[in-house]
């Protein structure tokens, strides 16, 4: 629930008019939720995985179909929640809700192989080892949503678009020379913006030239 609400908030903000003091707005809260929704998903499996270390040391008995049962209906709810977000993956902040709602139905998951080994084998042991693997799985697969959300929290260029294909495509341009102070940063996981000096010897190139060339790197990149 905490990740889908940290989305939520994410994209509600993201929508807040820019004023005075914000003058780009609170798009940004988008890439922020994505951030805290990894953090919150490497915590939780921390947690997780040094709760496993205790079992193993010290194993408690499961109570078998009760358990099951449970996390089956777990697994149900949660992947039906994570197909909700399967699309729009191009969008971090979904990205993260969906890797919550996955990582919930994947802790299922683990339970409900482990009640049955359980039940199967007798292995006491069996749950605590489950619960360290799905941990480890889960950890691997939030480590690009934190590292992608840290990146473009620093201003890093998306990594859809090609700065360099960029800079070509904007010295190409009618009568420009010379592109610097090229920037391209994400406002939000959604929206890119660029900035740049270019150098045209010969007199502006025209508001008509620029907007094409804006619908052009919209459309691109």
């Amino acid at each position: 629930v905490a990740g889908l609400v940290l989305a939520w908030a994410g994209a509600w903000a993201g929508r807040i008019r820019p004023d005075a003091r914000h003058t780009y707005g609170w798009q940004r809260a988008s890439i922020l939720a994505a951030f805290a929704n990894a953090v919150l998903l490497l915590v939780a499996m921390g947690g997780l995985g040094l709760e496993a270390v205790q079992r193993l040391a010290q194993p408690q008995p499961m109570h078998g179909w009760t358990v099951i049962w449970v996390a089956a209906a777990g697994i149900v709810v949660n992947t039906a929640t994570a197909l909700l977000f399967l699309r729009g993956q191009d969008d971090l902040n979904v990205r993260g809700a969906f890797l919550h709602m996955a990582a919930d139905a994947l802790v299922s998951l683990g339970v409900v192989v482990a009640g049955g080994l359980y039940l199967w084998q007798g292995w006491g042991w069996i749950d605590p080892v489950m619960s360290l693997i799905v941990a480890v799985v889960i950890v691997w697969g939030t480590l690009g949503l934190l590292r992608e959300s840290t990146h473009l929290l620093f201003d890093g260029v998306p990594r859809q678009v090609d700065a360099q294909a960029v800079r070509a495509y904007l010295r190409a341009l009618p009568g420009v020379t010379q592109v610097h102070d090229l920037h391209i940063w994400a406002m939000s996981t959604t929206q890119v913006a660029l900035s740049a000096r270019l150098v045209a010897p010969s007199g502006h190139p025209g508001d008509a030239v620029l907007r094409e060339a804006s619908e052009m790197l919209r459309d691109r990149h």
